[in-house]
Order: structure tokens, then sequence, then C-alpha cells
């Protein structure tokens, strides 16, 4: 090979290596200056996608079950619009290559006309926090080496004359802000250089991902919008959060991310006996939200499968599929046209929620799922 084509081989190469044993890594997408929009408008078919908790081989599985991906795991969903309603990271090996997975799918929907939406959850916003309480020690590996080739491939960058990839990958901290004595471990060192604020896999996989966004007239959100959040404004919370997992705002989470009433962290209507969800205050979230006539969570394992609540206002999607959160077999929900939902698992027979919006209450009452 003429040695003028050297810098072109290698430039072939590079970017493949922090996706190494990764089938779905890529070049880094630039960076979106704007955040995404917090309001859709309703599609004929949309799914909706639990808690994932580094499960990849469950993640592929929900995502055969809508019908959105073939044997080889590339989009076949057409127009459908997805939204999988955050929890990505913690209890599970596969974190970083569900966000590859995820990334990848988010562009192949995008090309077809159809759509990917990924929410943050608590466990995203804990890790951007730097709480890695539940990250499991072949994650935190997974972690180390993931810099380690990061920091080889800006190497080589500079070497042959290319440009920095658009997520800098920094050295190993010396520092972190709780003081954890785990920075004395390397692995966990590259995690907070990976997922602090302003950190590369939370600027490529996280930060342009919101917290809460609707689709037609449902809403989804991790845990819960409670009355409070939807005085605050839906967008608003969406950008603070945008702008915190940037760094754009000292390192300071804001104050709607964190508690039990927080955003991404309310049970207040995700109770297994629905008498005891708070479905007034579900009730008067929706009425300040304009065309909002129900809500989508996930956040509590729901170990009766997806099932709805307060006269199906609510629809909790959390069926526990991890390995390392309950293990169980995954289900997805669908909702046509806005307004017929169903429950769809591995066996053939979709399970109808509710027929249309004004029957919602007899049709779960005639399945049993309120």
């Amino acid at each position: 090979m003429p040695e003028g084509n050297t810098p072109s081989l290698w430039a072939s190469v590079i970017g493949a290596l922090t996706g190494v044993a990764r089938a779905d890594a890529a070049e880094a997408p630039q960076a979106v200056s704007e955040p995404r929009n917090t309001f859709l408008p309703a599609v004929p078919r949309l799914i909706a996608i639990g808690d994932l908790h580094g499960d990849l081989g469950k993640t592929r599985r929900a995502f055969r079950i809508g019908g959105l991906i073939d044997e080889n795991d590339r989009w076949i969903g057409g127009t459908t619009t997805v939204v999988q309603v955050g929890d990505q990271l913690d209890r599970g090996n596969d974190e970083l290559n569900i966000l590859y997975f995820l990334e990848r799918l988010e562009r192949e929907a995008r090309e077809a006309g159809g759509a990917l939406h990924v929410l943050n959850g608590n466990h995203e916003t804990m890790n951007v926090s730097g709480r890695f309480t539940y990250a499991t020690p072949l994650a935190m590996a997974d972690f180390l080496q993931w810099h380690s080739l990061a920091r080889l491939d800006a190497a080589l960058r500079e070497k042959c004359g290319k440009a920095a990839p658009p997520h800098a990958v920094p050295p190993l901290p010396t520092e972190h802000k709780h003081n954890m004595p785990a920075l004395k471990n390397k692995a966990i060192a590259a995690r907070w250089a990976a997922l602090s604020p302003g950190g590369p896999v939370t600027q490529r996989f996280l930060a342009d991902h919101p917290v809460v966004l609707q689709v037609g007239s449902t809403l989804f959100v991790h845990a819960g919008v409670l009355p409070e959040h939807a005085r605050l404004g839906l967008e608003r919370m969406n950008k603070e959060t945008r702008d915190w997992m940037l760094g754009r705002r000292g390192g300071d989470m804001p104050r709607f991310l964190n508690g039990r009433d927080a955003v991404v962290w309310a049970r207040d209507y995700s109770a297994e006996d629905a008498s005891k969800c708070d479905c007034d205050a579900l009730q008067e979230a929706l009425r300040m939200i304009d065309g909002a006539e129900r809500m989508v969570v996930g956040h509590t394992i729901q170990r009766r499968g997806i099932n709805s609540a307060c006269d199906a206002k609510v629809i909790r999607i959390d069926v526990g599929l991890s390995a390392g959160c309950g293990d169980r077999s995954p289900q997805v929900l669908e909702i046509l046209n806005d307004s017929t939902i169903h429950r769809l698992t591995e066996t053939p027979q979709a399970e109808r929620l509710k027929a249309t919006a004004n029957r919602a209450q007899q049709r779960v009452a005639e399945l049993g799922l309120a």
C-alpha cells in the first residue's frame, strides 16, 4: 500500500475502537444544539417499552415482540413510534451495549419514517450524579475497557491528523464530588469520567433524552408526573435536566429529579394494589397538561404484567424483565390511533387493554387488569 494511504487506513478502523465487541458501534453523532420536542402529535402506531436495566437479550426480545426488529436486530418497524421509559442503566452487565443498540435503532427508525424516543429514568440520573450503587462488577469493568479504548481512539486520531470525536474522553479523574473511596478503583473512576455531567457517555447517550414526553394524548414518564411537576412545566424539566447532564449547571442536580416525589422516583400511581394509587393527583396532573388523557409509567415492577389503574388513566409497564431485577418475560404496550391499547407478549394473541378512550373503564374491568 502506498505510504500516503496510511492515514486513510487508520481512519477506517479507529472509529470502531470504542465499540469493540459492540455490533452497534458507529461514529458518534454530533450533539443536538437544541432540546428535542416535548410534545408530539398522535401517531397511527405507538409502542412503549419499560425498564431495561442492563439486559440486552431481554431488550431485543421486547423489541421483537413489538415487531420492531428482525433476527439481525435491524429496524423493521416502519413508521412506528417507540418510547422506552428509562432505566437502561444498572442491575445488568450490558449497559453500554444497550446504549449503542438504542442509538443505532433511533437512527434506523428515523430513516424509515418512524421514531424511537428514549427517556431518562432514576438510574440514569443517579449515575450522572455519581451514585453507582446498583452497577454490576462486569458493567464497571466494561466502562474501564471503554475508557481505555476511547483514549486510544483519540490518540490515534490526533496522530493521523483526524478530527477529534464530538465527545472528548478525559483522563481518569482523581476526585469525586461524593469523595467516594472507590475512586481508587480505576473501573469506578472510568465510570465517573464517562457519566459525570458533561462526560462523554452522558453527552452522547443521555443528555438529549427527555424525562417526560407527550405523544398525542399519552404522557410518558419514568415514574410519574405529579401536579407540582405539571405546574413547573414539562419543557422546563426537560431543558433543566439536559443542561445539568451537559455540565451547564455546575453539577447541581435539578430538585425535581431528587427525592421520593421526583419525576423519576415517584410511585404515587404505581402501587400494585390499584386502590392505593393517588388517582386524584393523577387526574389533577393530567388536567393541567393540554391534551393529556393518560399517563404511561415504568419504575415499579408489576408482577402481573402490564396493567392499568385509576380508570385506565395510568398504565404501568415495568414488568421486571431484566435478569438482574425480576427476570420476567418481556411485554410491551401498543397504542393504535391514540385510542386502542394492547398488551403484547411473546404469545401470538395480543390482549386488548381497552377498546376506545370512552370505553376504558368497561374494557379494563372485563379483563381484570385494573
